[in-house]
Formats: structure tokens, sequence, C-alpha cells
């Protein structure tokens, strides 16, 4: 004989509860099976902030400093990544000026591209590795509005106050002196021996006789002589404790203005 059997009228085995903290509410039958559990709020919230913060650290670490060269963290660096960002960015921006018609056409550097396709590929072992996504290569994010920049002129007379007080300030001593046809003119520095002083003398355009030399300590010395010199510029250290520096003599048919320019280490100036 053929018996059926009604699921409906079995007698069902009890189920019985049991609270863990940790997972929330599991409903298991007599025979241990777990049959169903019920979420706990505590462990959803705690699963949405440890999800929340994985995300964020992908994005600071790897996102950030591999596609806008961004790097609050550091590592982006460490890891290569912000420079790979920095070149993407550059290239983008290249890309937009030469659509816009601002230059021309950019042909990018060969050994920069292997180096971002290097720099990708050790992001793509990464991101492997913990599992993060890695941002198509191919996709270009806009990049961020550059501002329009402004140029004022600055006035020339501003240019030239700014150069002459430039000059001005890496020099200790100046003086200028004109000479008349036939006259000369000597100016010396009081220097010990092996002291060393810079110097810049000029005709202004046009040209006189020389004679650097010094004397001092029973002693005389003769560095360097020169005729028709517009200009020199140099060195001069004291062969000797004593006087140290230059003679010049106008042997043009005008007047000539002669400059002179020093630094360094001398006590003091001798000038008429």
């Amino acid at each position: 004989m053929q018996q059926k059997f009604d699921n409906h009228r079995a007698a069902q085995t009890p189920l019985r509860a049991e609270r863990i903290p940790a997972r929330g509410i599991v409903t298991e039958d007599a025979g241990g099976h777990i049959r169903a559990i019920e979420a706990n709020p505590g462990g959803l919230i705690r699963s949405t902030l440890i999800a929340g913060g994985a995300a964020l650290g992908v994005l600071a670490v790897f996102y950030l400093p591999s596609e806008y060269g961004i790097d609050p963290t550091g590592l982006g660096s460490v890891l290569g990544l912000t420079e790979m960002g920095q070149i993407k960015q550059q290239l983008y921006a290249e890309a937009e000026a030469d659509a816009a018609g601002l230059g021309a056409t950019v042909s990018p550097d060969p050994e920069v591209l292997a180096r971002l396709d290097r720099i990708e590929l050790q992001l793509a072992a990464i991101a492997a590795v913990i599992g993060a996504p890695v941002a198509d290569p191919g996709a270009a994010a806009a990049p961020e509005p550059v501002p329009e920049l402004v140029v004022e002129p600055v006035p020339e007379a501003a240019i030239e106050a700014a150069v002459a007080e430039t000059s001005k300030s890496d020099w200790r001593d100046e003086v200028s002196y004109t000479l008349a046809p036939g006259e000369g003119i000597e100016v010396k520095l009081v220097m010990n021996e092996g002291q060393t002083a810079r110097f810049e003398w000029t005709a202004n355009g046009s040209v006189v006789n020389y004679d650097t030399h010094g004397d001092g300590s029973g002693q005389k010395v003769s560095y360097e002589t020169g005729r028709g010199v517009p200009e020199q510029a140099g060195e001069l250290t004291a062969a000797f404790t004593g006087n140290h520096g230059w003679f010049w003599r106008n042997r043009t048919e005008v007047p000539v203005t002669v400059t002179i320019r020093t630094a360094g280490d001398y006590a003091e100036m001798k000038a008429p």
C-alpha cells in the first residue's frame, strides 16, 4: 500500500533563538542548523564605517595621487603615484591648450610616457593585492579650470631703479672721476697680505690707460698694465700688506669718466 506523507501535518521541530552580540540574532533548529539571522544595527553601522574608511584610504593613498598629483598622506610620493598624477595633469593641460588653439601640438617625451606606463603597472599590481579597482588610464579626468593670468606692464623707470639698487647692493664702495685729456687719477685699497678684493671699473664708453699696482712694507709690485682699455673686472689679491689699486690716465682728446666699484677684504678705500 502506498502511503502519502503530508508535510503540512508533520510535526515541526521547534526553533530556538540565540543572541550573539557581534552577529545579531541567530535562529537555529534542534539539530543546530542555522535557519535565519537577524541583523544587529550596531554590526551594520560598524561594517559601513569600515567599508567607508577603506574607500577613503584608497581614494587618498592611490586615486588622488595617481590621477591628480594630490598627495594628502605622503604615501603617493613614496609609491611613485604622485609623479604619475602630475604627468597626467600636464598632458591634459597640453591637450586642452592644443585643442583651444593656444599652442602648437606637443609630442610627449617617449621617456616620460614609458615612465608613466611603469608607474601604472606598479599601481595595478598594488591594487590587485589589496583588491581595489584601478582607474582606466585612458579615461581623462576633466582638469580643474586655470584662472586667467593678467600681467600688468611694469614702468621702465621702475625696472631701471630696481636693477640699479641690486647692483649697488653687490658692492661696498663706488666712486667716479671725470678726467680731462692727459689727466690721471689713482684709487687704492688698504689690504693685508693675502686678502682678496673684487673690483669692476669702466671708462663709460671711452678708453683709458691703466696700471694695477701696490706699495707698502718697503715693497712695490705691478700686477697688470693696459693701453686703450674700455673696462675691466676681476679680483685683486694683495702680495703684501700695504696699498693696492689702480692708476688711470686719459690719453684721448675728450674728457673721460672712470667709475670703479669694489667689495671684499680690505680695510678702506683711499681715493682723492
